[in-house]
């Protein structure tokens, strides 16, 4: 099923099914402010494995993310010091994942490896789906064959005839882009940059 949203003046209606879809362990695809991703309510273990099998991740080997609203929800399940407190609160939202040691808060699934991705993307169609459920979703972005044209991860027209059979529900928020978030190590006293992508840190 594809639902066109828009990221303002959507329909209640239509926000509160995908909401309730994540809350029923549902998994959708939806658009970031890099590329599109698989998502589920990060609480939902189940969920999480299914995205981890789609994606063929071993949840022990691999570092898992997620995406939380704001600032002081990403301090709920994850150790934030000061330090990396004020880096996010310059660069937030935006096209960054940050690896933080993980808390207690998560689900087992998450605890397999210390490590967690956050991101908080300036996307607002993800923001506001992650404020209705009022917790973390997990986010992995989609897969792209290199035999494949890459507007099956960027088209949502697209992305929908080859995962709409999968997934609950792919949500059109427009054309994605095809450039991962920039990833930040922030587990050592020396942060450090590990990808470089769209997001320039402002440190």
């Amino acid at each position: 099923m594809l639902l066109k949203l828009y990221g303002k003046n959507d329909r209640s209606a239509d926000l509160q099914q995908v909401a309730d879809l994540l809350e029923d362990s549902g998994i959708i695809i939806c658009p970031t402010d890099t590329m599109y991703a698989f998502c589920c309510h990060a609480m939902k273990e189940r969920a999480v494995e299914r995205i981890c099998r789609l994606k063929g991740i071993d949840s022990k080997k691999s570092n898992l993310s997620i995406v939380c609203y704001d600032i002081s929800s990403i301090s709920r399940y994850a150790k934030v010091d000061n330090t990396v407190f004020k880096l996010m609160k310059r660069n937030l939202p935006g096209p960054f994942t940050f690896i933080l040691q993980g808390s207690s808060r998560l689900p087992k699934i998450f605890r397999n490896r210390k490590e967690i991705g956050v991101r908080m993307p300036s996307n607002p169609i993800i923001q506001e789906i992650t404020r209705l459920i009022g917790s973390p979703l997990m986010v992995s972005t989609l897969p792209l064959d290199e035999s494949e044209d890459n507007a099956y991860v960027t088209d949502p027209e697209l992305i929908d005839e080859k995962w709409g059979r999968t997934v609950d529900l792919v949500i059109d928020g427009g054309t994605g882009g095809l450039e991962g978030s920039t990833i930040v190590d922030c587990t050592t006293p020396s942060i450090e940059i590990i990808r470089q992508g769209p997001g320039i840190l402002e440190d």
